[in-house]
């Protein structure tokens, strides 16, 4: 998620994707690769069996669907929670969808809300699942590929994943940012070589789960082409005050 914070607390076992999953996917994989045509890349390094984090760039709304319908095994994926608290029919079909695609409703945020995400995800990794994430922690509005959160470090040291990065390309052509449609476009899905980022150290040094992410990224970097930021991406300004003052005065934080 968006936070470098490592949880202590030991997760209890998740719920693995069930019926709406299978069946989801079932319908959707194919009809979204007749429609959208993917190219896709490196299929046959995403290991058959055991827990596997897929570490992906992050451009549109849409890389969400693109990932599990695209991947050769049952991903999982973190959403908010507000996906499946809904009431009545529209409730019902947002609950639907999102458990089709594989995603876990977590509370998003910094803190407390922020460790609970990273033990949803460790809960996922520790039923020997994929789990895939963003440890850019938020899309990147401007195409650039923005340093990573070192969240995605902790999970696969703590877990002993490997990581698969994952370099989408196009994808916020599907669904520009703004829009509520969905375009057809030419996409590519490019899943890069398993990472053991062991090597590294432990998940209690703060030095190893850096120097991991940033192999990460390179890897990401590599497969996607984007321009480097060079700095994390921030959530946009929430208040119209912040969005004013962010416009006249824009920073990044380093």
């Amino acid at each position: 998620m968006t936070s470098d914070a490592e949880p202590d607390a030991e997760p209890t076992p998740t719920k693995r994707p069930g019926f709406v999953y299978f069946l989801g996917y079932g319908i959707m994989a194919p009809v979204a690769r007749l429609v959208f045509r993917p190219t896709i890349t490196g299929r046959e390094n995403i290991p058959k069996t055991g827990p596997v984090i897929l570490a992906s760039n992050h451009l549109a709304f849409v890389d969400s669907l693109v990932i599990p319908l695209t991947a050769p095994r049952r991903v999982q994926f973190l959403a908010k929670n507000t996906y499946f608290t809904g009431t009545g029919l529209k409730g019902w079909v947002s609950r639907t969808f999102f458990t089709s695609i594989g995603a876990v409703g977590v509370e998003r945020g910094a803190g407390q809300a922020a460790q609970d995400a990273l033990d949803a995800g460790r809960r996922i990794l520790e039923s020997d699942s994929a789990f895939a994430i963003y440890p850019e922690g938020t899309r990147s509005l401007d195409g650039r590929l923005y340093k990573g959160r070192t969240g995605v470090a902790w999970l696969a040291l703590t877990t002993g994943a490997v990581v698969v990065p994952v370099g989408l390309i196009g994808t916020q052509e599907i669904q520009p940012t703004g829009s509520k449609g969905i375009r057809v476009r030419k996409i590519t899905v490019n899943f890069g070589t398993p990472i053991d980022v062991s090597v590294h150290g432990s998940a209690e040094s703060g030095k190893a789960r850096r120097l991991a992410t940033d192999q990460i990224m390179a890897a990401i970097h590599e497969l996607s082409k984007q321009e480097l930021a060079g700095v994390y991406n921030e959530a946009p300004p929430s208040g119209t005050l912040h969005k004013l003052a962010d416009r006249v005065f824009p920073r990044e934080r380093r």
